[in-house]
């Protein structure tokens, strides 16, 4: 179990107050509107029929989360499984080791339901994310999904929603590692702000596919440029039987790590 921050508490969320509050979590965490807040209500009955929601609060105030952590039983061709819809977090508590406590948490509780692995999604362009993801907590990424949600009006001229599916065995964590160099065949890299051409590695053990860390800095075309190329990049990788197993960093860069899948 990875300890909680000193300063904080992770706990289960039982009371349909504290349920409404974490409404807020998002608000800060994301900027959503109304509409798009998970509202306390679903958590509410999650909670009670197989859910798992946990809450992080500060010791000093206890009855204002900070972050949030939330899933519920999957089924799929007859398997169980647990899906995490949320890991929020407010902006000031990011760096603070918060997330990852939340994550065990989480995954402390779903071993005690008997299930043993835990799938969610996340954005490819937030480097981020990958980084807790893949290098902490040592889940691997199989499905490349694109435009999974639709999260604007207009169709036509939304950002496309992509998102890569996380699968994380429970029986098996792997501990935290420092970022690896990027040593591996690049296929995607930058030319200065913008991505260059995709290329193939057929045969090449490791891909690289650089990714930029600060995408919220980028104008929205060069945003869609790197869009396309990581959905080309990452896509055809996995589609061709690797899976992303890491975040490396040099300097200020990073590269999502596409590990050829062991057969069987």
């Amino acid at each position: 179990m990875v300890p909680v921050p000193p300063g904080y508490v992770v706990q289960e969320v039982t009371d349909p107050w504290a349920f409404r509050a974490l409404e807020e979590v998002q608000v800060a965490a994301w900027g959503y509107t109304d509409r798009e807040v998970t509202p306390g209500t679903l958590f509410r009955i999650s909670a009670v029929s197989g859910g798992v929601v946990l809450g992080a609060y500060p010791e000093a105030e206890p009855e204002r989360p900070v972050g949030l952590a939330f899933g519920f039983p999957a089924l799929c061709q007859g398997e169980v499984w647990h899906h995490s819809h949320l890991l929020a977090l407010d902006p000031a508590c990011r760096g603070s080791g918060l997330a990852l406590a939340l994550k065990h948490a989480q995954r402390e509780r779903v071993l005690a339901q008997g299930l043993r692995r835990m799938t969610w999604t996340f954005d490819p362009l937030v480097a981020r994310n990958a980084r807790l993801n893949l290098g902490k907590l040592g889940a691997r990424a199989r499905t490349y999904l694109p435009d999974w949600y639709a999260l604007e009006a207009d169709r036509a001229r939304a950002f496309p929603a992509d998102r890569l599916l996380v699968e994380w065995d429970l029986t098996q964590p792997l501990p935290a590692r420092p970022a690896p160099l990027p040593n591996g065949e690049r296929v995607l890299e930058a030319q200065g702000e913008t991505p260059g051409p995709v290329r193939r590695a057929p045969g090449a053990p490791v891909r690289l596919a650089e990714v930029p860390t600060h995408p919220e800095h980028l104008s929205p075309a060069t945003r869609l440029a790197w869009r396309l190329a990581l959905r080309n990049a990452l896509g055809t990788a996995l589609a061709e039987g690797y899976e992303v197993t890491d975040l490396a960093r040099d300097g200020e860069r990073a590269f999502y790590v596409l590990t050829r899948r062991a057969e069987g």
